[in-house]
């Protein structure tokens, strides 16, 4: 839940770098949310705008920018631009490609992004210690 309020307190913060916990989690919390405000509007009887119920379309549209400013911090995470969100415009391909980058671990060190918030430090080889 800590990360859920993390990207909330982070709104349209689109610089920067995100966990995947933080990514994830969040994703976690907006799907359990969403079905709580679409059975809230079906047993509330509330009117529908399209095809969506005026609970769950309020979310939705609330948590819009949240929602793609978490996803561009991830995508900067893995040491992509926030532009190759566009890729999920592909049918299925695009989707898969989202996903396979969202799942993939943080790039160790600092990137042109910013610092790792996992603070893990490039790997540098053993240095072993010299004879005299």
């Amino acid at each position: 839940m800590d990360y859920y309020l993390e990207v909330l307190k982070k709104y349209a913060v689109f610089d920067g770098r995100a966990r995947r916990a933080e990514y994830w989690y969040f994703t976690l919390f907006n799907i359990i949310f969403g079905l709580v405000a679409g059975l809230l509007d079906m047993f509330l009887s509330l009117p529908n705008i399209g095809s969506y119920g005026l609970l769950y379309l309020i979310y939705i549209l609330a948590l819009f920018i949240p929602s793609l400013a978490v996803a561009i911090r991830r995508l900067h995470d893995v040491g992509k631009s926030g532009w190759m969100i566009l890729v999920g415009l592909i049918p299925l391909a695009g989707l898969i490609w989202l996903l396979i980058l969202f799942i993939r671990d943080s790039q160790p060190g600092d990137n042109q992004y910013g610092p790792n918030p996992k603070g893990i430090a490039p790997v540098s080889p053993v240095e072993t210690p010299t004879q005299a």
